[in-house]
């Protein structure tokens, strides 16, 4: 209505979604690391988000793209949003997650993470 965009900030949450985080990941986290001190990444939310990070595994398996790939896609699919910030440290992961800007999700798929999301708000 406004022609207003959105860029929305970190859709792999920090690495939460990327599908390589585990409880066992972020106990090992240097103390200095800022997520050791996030509410996302501390229970009660890290058993939540962890949880939808298995269900991106699960869609990512399908498209052969890693699950961050699946969050990432989900956020552009939505008419809103003009862009994402992703993060990334070595270009690899760069040229891991290009994929998302062309990754077009079913119905099925969109609707399995969007009743998660509203479940488990």
């Amino acid at each position: 209505e406004q022609n207003i965009g959105v860029i929305v900030y970190s859709p792999m949450a920090s690495g939460l979604l990327s599908g390589r985080m585990s409880k066992e990941r972020i106990q090992q986290l240097p103390e200095d690391d800022w997520r050791r001190r996030s509410p996302d990444f501390q229970e009660p939310r890290l058993s939540r988000n962890l949880q939808l990070a298995d269900l991106l595994n699960e869609i990512s398996y399908l498209h052969n793209v890693p699950a961050g790939v699946v969050a990432i896609a989900w956020t552009l699919r939505n008419p809103v949003v003009t862009g994402a910030i992703v993060g990334s440290r070595r270009p690899a992961q760069i040229e891991e997650i290009v994929p998302a800007s062309e990754l077009r999700l079913s119905e099925s798929e969109i609707g399995q993470i969007e009743k998660f999301v509203e479940d488990h708000p």
